[in-house]
């Protein structure tokens, strides 16, 4: 079981909810500035999703759980992340697939599924923690949201 703290910053919503998961990925940054990470390698990522919304669907979540792993785990688990495309991508900050990167595009992946949702939550933020020691934040601000 996972049993984290996770930063969060203040919002106006009724309901949050928090999923944490797992997935074992690999990937590799090719730029001399990425010294061993320039190799091909894998990390078991830890991944905490913050959804946040006003108004429940009509079964009473914001987002079933499962659903909102579905979305992040079944795409990337065991996968090569540099394989997939929206890791190369014009709407991505870095053509890399770096922890920062990781973040955003779950974020993206997520906030694009939530949106065809009838209740509409919101995606407040993505942790991605890479090592035990080193995780990156991906926020929205608020021109992010369509």
């Amino acid at each position: 079981m996972i049993y984290s703290y996770y930063p969060q910053w203040p919002h106006n919503y009724r309901y949050e909810l928090n999923k944490d998961m797992h997935l074992s990925a690999a990937h590799y940054i090719p730029s001399e500035e990425a010294g061993k990470c320039r190799r091909v390698h894998g990390h078991t990522y830890t991944i905490n999703v913050t959804v946040a919304g006003d108004e429940l669907n009509q079964n009473g979540f914001l987002i079933d759980f499962t659903v909102l792993k579905k979305w992040i785990h079944k795409r990337y688990d065991h996968t090569m992340l540099n394989d997939h495309p929206e890791f190369a991508s014009e709407e991505t900050e870095a053509a890399y697939p770096t922890t920062e990167v990781v973040a955003q595009v779950i974020w993206k992946t997520v906030q694009q599924k939530l949106d065809e949702t009838s209740n509409k939550p919101k995606c407040l933020q993505v942790l991605v923690r890479e090592t035990p020691t080193s995780y990156a934040v991906f926020r929205p601000k608020e021109g992010d949201f369509s």
